[in-house]
Protein backbone atom coordinates (compact mmCIF):
# COMPACT_ATOMS: atom_id res chain seq x y z
CA UNK A 1 0.00 0.00 0.00
CA UNK A 2 2.58 2.37 0.89
CA UNK A 3 4.00 1.58 -2.79
CA UNK A 4 0.85 2.80 -4.25
CA UNK A 5 0.34 5.81 -1.75
CA UNK A 6 3.60 7.12 -2.99
CA UNK A 7 3.07 6.95 -6.18
CA UNK A 8 -0.30 8.26 -6.03
CA UNK A 9 1.55 11.42 -3.83
CA UNK A 10 4.03 12.09 -7.31
CA UNK A 11 1.18 11.80 -9.78
CA UNK A 12 -0.78 13.73 -8.04
CA UNK A 13 2.00 16.34 -7.62
CA UNK A 14 2.76 17.21 -10.97
CA UNK A 15 4.73 13.78 -12.22
CA UNK A 16 2.54 12.23 -14.65
CA UNK A 17 4.26 9.33 -14.85
CA UNK A 18 6.96 8.68 -11.68
CA UNK A 19 9.71 6.67 -11.87
CA UNK A 20 11.55 4.37 -9.07
CA UNK A 21 13.59 6.82 -8.31
CA UNK A 22 11.09 9.58 -7.17
CA UNK A 23 8.62 6.81 -5.03
CA UNK A 24 12.04 6.15 -3.44
CA UNK A 25 12.72 9.71 -2.42
CA UNK A 26 8.91 9.81 -1.14
CA UNK A 27 9.44 6.82 0.77
CA UNK A 28 13.12 7.92 2.34
CA UNK A 29 11.86 11.18 3.33
CA UNK A 30 9.64 8.96 5.76
CA UNK A 31 12.12 6.68 6.54
CA UNK A 32 10.99 3.65 4.77
CA UNK A 33 13.57 1.00 2.55
CA UNK A 34 11.96 0.51 -0.54
CA UNK A 35 11.65 -3.26 -2.06
CA UNK A 36 12.60 -3.28 -5.75
CA UNK A 37 10.27 -6.36 -6.44
CA UNK A 38 6.95 -4.66 -5.15
CA UNK A 39 8.02 -0.80 -6.22
CA UNK A 40 8.56 -2.29 -9.83
CA UNK A 41 4.83 -3.82 -10.08
CA UNK A 42 3.09 -1.03 -8.65
CA UNK A 43 5.17 1.00 -11.58
CA UNK A 44 4.37 -1.67 -14.17
CA UNK A 45 0.77 -2.13 -13.29
CA UNK A 46 -0.15 2.16 -12.99
CA UNK A 47 2.72 3.41 -15.97
CA UNK A 48 0.85 5.29 -18.51
CA UNK A 49 -2.76 5.44 -17.13
CA UNK A 50 -4.61 8.27 -15.96
CA UNK A 51 -4.48 8.15 -12.08
CA UNK A 52 -8.06 10.10 -12.02
CA UNK A 53 -9.28 7.06 -14.35
CA UNK A 54 -7.90 4.37 -11.97
CA UNK A 55 -8.95 6.13 -8.61
CA UNK A 56 -12.69 6.32 -9.80
CA UNK A 57 -12.37 2.42 -10.92
CA UNK A 58 -11.19 1.98 -7.57
CA UNK A 59 -14.08 3.88 -5.91
CA UNK A 60 -16.92 1.67 -7.94
CA UNK A 61 -15.11 -1.54 -6.56
CA UNK A 62 -15.75 -0.61 -3.15
CA UNK A 63 -19.26 0.83 -3.40
CA UNK A 64 -19.48 -3.21 -3.97
CA UNK A 65 -17.64 -3.77 -0.92
CA UNK A 66 -20.09 -4.76 2.47
CA UNK A 67 -18.62 -2.40 5.53
CA UNK A 68 -19.81 -4.68 8.50
CA UNK A 69 -22.14 -3.91 11.22
CA UNK A 70 -24.65 -2.30 9.34
CA UNK A 71 -27.66 -4.12 8.59
CA UNK A 72 -29.99 -3.17 5.95
CA UNK A 73 -34.06 -3.46 7.05
CA UNK A 74 -37.11 -2.56 5.40
CA UNK A 75 -39.45 -1.81 7.49
CA UNK A 76 -43.35 -1.21 6.73
CA UNK A 77 -44.04 2.36 7.54
CA UNK A 78 -46.43 0.97 11.15
CA UNK A 79 -43.41 -1.15 12.00
CA UNK A 80 -41.48 1.68 13.84
CA UNK A 81 -44.23 2.16 16.82
CA UNK A 82 -43.32 -0.91 18.17
CA UNK A 83 -39.60 -0.89 17.67
CA UNK A 84 -39.37 1.93 19.45
CA UNK A 85 -41.41 0.81 22.35
CA UNK A 86 -39.12 -1.88 22.71
CA UNK A 87 -36.00 0.16 22.98
CA UNK A 88 -36.52 0.92 26.71
CA UNK A 89 -36.56 -2.53 27.83
CA UNK A 90 -33.42 -3.00 25.70
CA UNK A 91 -31.51 0.05 27.07
CA UNK A 92 -32.62 -1.87 30.73
CA UNK A 93 -31.27 -4.96 29.54
CA UNK A 94 -27.79 -3.42 29.00
CA UNK A 95 -27.53 -1.47 32.36
CA UNK A 96 -28.38 -4.88 33.57
CA UNK A 97 -25.14 -5.96 31.95
CA UNK A 98 -23.06 -3.22 33.27
CA UNK A 99 -23.91 -3.98 36.86
CA UNK A 100 -22.85 -7.68 36.35
CA UNK A 101 -19.83 -7.20 34.91
CA UNK A 102 -18.99 -4.28 37.44
CA UNK A 103 -19.85 -7.22 40.06
CA UNK A 104 -17.62 -9.71 38.55
CA UNK A 105 -14.77 -7.48 38.47
CA UNK A 106 -15.30 -6.64 42.36
CA UNK A 107 -15.32 -10.78 42.87
CA UNK A 108 -11.77 -11.30 41.62
CA UNK A 109 -10.35 -8.63 43.74
CA UNK A 110 -9.11 -6.21 41.20
CA UNK A 111 -10.63 -3.75 38.81
CA UNK A 112 -9.27 -2.39 35.77
CA UNK A 113 -8.41 1.11 36.79
CA UNK A 114 -7.38 0.13 40.59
Amino acid sequence: MRYVASYLLAALGGNSSPSAKDIKKILDSVGIEADDDRLNKVISELNGKNIEDVIAQGVGKLASVPAGGAVAVSAAPGSAAPAASSAPAAEEKKDEKKEESEESDDDMGFGLFD
